[in-house]
């Protein structure tokens, strides 16, 4: 119930005060908050975390089938579609890596 209040607060912000942010992200920012400030304990929150994380692959099932029935939308396209793809990628490991670095020097 935690890590759903968490999501429904932040689709909430974005539906009510029209917040940039999508929903979802913003739950994750709350959540996180909660966990960084000590309002919420890991502890309370593991085993579904550790369930959600376990079953990860399920959630991809949904935009894998989503692909296969665009193959030729992609087929026509491959070469933007693998460069957006890689750097992406190459964007998304760079703010991670970033992002890790500070909070260990806030943390530390």
């Amino acid at each position: 119930m935690i890590i759903l209040a968490a999501y429904l607060i932040g689709l909430m912000l974005e539906y009510v005060l029209n917040f940039p942010v999508p929903g979802v992200v913003s739950g994750l920012i709350i959540l996180f908050l909660a966990l960084l400030s000590g309002l919420l304990k890991q502890e309370s929150i593991r085993d579904v975390a550790d369930f959600l994380l376990s079953h990860m692959s399920f959630f991809f099932l949904a935009p894998g089938v989503g692909l296969m029935t665009t193959v030729d939308v992609l087929r026509g396209n491959i070469l933007p579609f693998t460069v957006i793809i890689l750097v992406t990628t190459v964007i998304v490991w760079s703010v991670t890596a970033f992002t890790v670095k500070m909070l260990r020097r806030i943390i530390k």
